[in-house]
């Protein structure tokens, strides 16, 4: 299999030639399949490639993907992931035009398991910790001291229809998710559409994203936990219709951190007749804190997060919500959580505890509000639209 798919790497390169600006739609596209652990560096050239089972990308070695390209997994092959292994890298080269597309045949929610990646940057987990065993299915340990991880650079990449539990794993995966990733790490023009389980998750690390869509995922748009610290997070987009709950679910594992991650142009925005995920479940918020989760947030934009009705009984929608009284003597009373700039609108309450217990009273200026707010700011092309229709409601 090896020999076979260099010989892909070799012939697409004979295609394409040298220059990284070449228009693969005049170039024929390369075929082949991807399976097993990946052992040796791997350049798969623009094509249309199947993915067949739990794919990894071995400690010490680079796998590339050229512009253009689709990889497309079926859930009737039985569980499917591309996973990178802590030492691994992937390289993602798509570009606005040439996004580069990991799919599943069906196109059903919760299909396959996406985009996994470990490191070994620093974690804080449940009991403050530094090393936990993921929830993937994998049941792989991650956490480390290697702040500077470098997993390789994803540029211009869609993941579609993942969220599958894989194995005997304890929860369904996201379209992305990173396991202790570091700063070394490049996220960048990244969409995570229609997945069963959450957009992005972060367990940990150090590493920041820029540029993310999460369009139509059934859990949260975005959501992090064991002491994620990201500090270069800007222009988050989230879009959640027909099934959706927190637009961020925002935890630090019970852990009260000394440092917080921080994102700058964040949009929210819940389409109306949008349910919880699972009946019973409420949780209808834009921006949920709990478990000590904190962070430092500018230019944020909330719209739709109203009131909705259950079983004869009406849940109010709020565009900031505490969830425990930890969270806010530790984090909001502390100025560990910081909002400003929000610009809200169809949301029934600015801000409010979970409870009437928990009376949420931020200190002067870490919440502010402006009308002049502009949330995220997406430079449209190519892979923001999905089948002719655009992500950017």
């Amino acid at each position: 299999m090896k020999k076979f798919l260099l010989g892909l790497a070799i012939i697409g390169s004979v295609f394409t030639g040298c220059g990284s600006d070449d228009d693969t739609s005049v170039t024929p596209p390369a075929t082949g399949t991807i399976t097993g652990t990946i052992t040796t560096d791997t350049t798969y050239p623009y094509g249309n490639y199947t993915l067949v089972g739990i794919v990894k990308i071995a400690s010490g070695v680079t796998v590339t993907f050229d512009k253009g390209s689709t990889i497309t997994c079926n859930k009737t092959t039985g569980d499917n992931a591309l996973v990178v292994l802590n030492g691994g890298k992937l390289v993602v080269n798509g570009t606005a035009s040439e996004p580069v597309v990991f799919t599943e045949a069906s196109a059903v929610p919760g299909s396959w398991g996406g985009i996994i990646m470990y490191g070994d940057a620093p974690i804080n987990a449940i009991g403050g910790v530094a090393s936990s065993t993921s929830e993937d299915g994998n049941a792989l340990p991650y956490g480390g001291t290697n702040a500077a991880h470098n997993g390789g650079a994803l540029h211009y990449v869609r993941v579609e229809y993942a969220g599958a539990k894989l194995g005997d794993g304890t929860k369904e995966n996201n379209a992305f998710t990173f396991y202790s990733v570091g700063s070394g790490t490049v996220l960048d023009h990244l969409v995570a559409y229609k997945g069963a389980d959450d957009g992005y998750e972060f367990f940990g690390g150090t590493v920041s994203a820029t540029d993310l869509i999460s369009y139509g995922n059934y859990d949260d748009a975005f959501d992090w936990q064991d002491g994620w610290k990201g500090a270069n997070n800007s222009n988050w987009y989230g879009y959640q219709t027909v099934k959706g709950n927190f637009g961020m679910e925002i935890e630090a594992s019970n852990n009260n951190n000394a440092f917080f991650p921080t994102i700058s142009n964040i949009t929210l925005k819940r389409a109306a007749g949008t349910t919880p995920e699972v009946a019973g479940a409420i949780e209808i918020d834009a921006i949920q804190f709990k478990k000590e989760g904190n962070g430092n947030f500018n230019n944020v934009v909330i719209d739709g997060y109203g009131n909705y009705t259950e079983a004869s009984v009406t849940y109010e929608g709020v565009g900031i919500k505490i969830q425990d009284a930890a969270t806010n003597t530790d984090q909001v009373n502390a100025s560990k959580i910081k909002v400003t700039n929000v610009k809200l609108s169809n949301t029934t309450h600015e801000v409010k505890g979970a409870t009437d217990a928990i009376s949420v009273s931020f200190p002067s200026g870490n919440y502010t509000t402006s009308a002049s707010a502009t949330g995220a700011s997406i430079t449209t092309g190519n892979w923001t639209t999905v089948n002719g229709a655009s992500l950017i409601q």
